[in-house]
């Protein structure tokens, strides 16, 4: 009886765990990005938003992402401009409601940094993206909570997904720039 419990301890040791889920903590996490307008920059963010993430040290094959945005939570400090965005000159919030963000793969790991492919839909279009992942680690809070985190960054242009509106200017430029600047700054909590 020994030898089967012993047997089994060291099956359980050998065998690998698996990756943990973490559910995104919207209190410690946030989801902006930046864009030219005209001769400079606007910064704008995502308020209400969630998803998961499955992540496992060293084993980036088991690392896996999901999110949902609220389209309609898009918030650039100015209240003109945020309903503006959510027309159908923008983001067309009424008929496309969510941002969505699935994970493919995951590449070209080194050490903290690596690449994260996915598939991005926005105003109900679904496009490949890839995204620059720099992981933060895995942590417990003074609750004993076990958190991780990552920042991610990309650029994206707007008008793969038509948001295409603008307007031209004297100088001969366009009020709004094409690329969009994407940050997420993310910590998810053991589900």
């Amino acid at each position: 009886m020994k030898r089967l419990i012993l047997a089994a301890a060291l099956a359980a040791a050998a065998s690998p765990a698996a990756a943990e889920t973490y559910e995104i903590d919207g209190d410690h996490s946030s989801i902006s990005f930046r864009v030219r307008h005209l001769v400079g920059k606007v910064t704008g963010k995502f308020t209400r938003y969630e998803g998961h993430f499955d992540y496992e040290e060293g084993k980036p094959k088991s690392w896996k992402a999901n999110a949902v945005i609220e389209t309609a939570s898009i918030d650039t400090g100015v209240e003109a401009r945020d309903k503006h965005l959510r027309q159908a000159d923008f983001f067309d919030a009424a008929r496309c409601p969510k941002i969505e963000f699935k994970s493919t793969k995951v590449s070209d790991v080194a050490g903290n940094k690596a690449k994260l492919y996915g598939d991005l839909t926005m105003r109900c279009v679904t496009k490949p993206i890839v995204l620059e992942l720099e992981l933060g680690g895995v942590a417990k809070d003074p609750w004993g909570n076990v958190k991780a985190g990552a920042t991610a960054t990309g650029k994206i242009n707007r008008t793969d997904w038509g948001l295409e509106w603008n307007k031209k200017v004297e100088t001969g430029g366009v009020l709004v720039g094409e690329e969009i600047e994407l940050t997420l700054e993310i910590e998810g909590t053991v589900k």
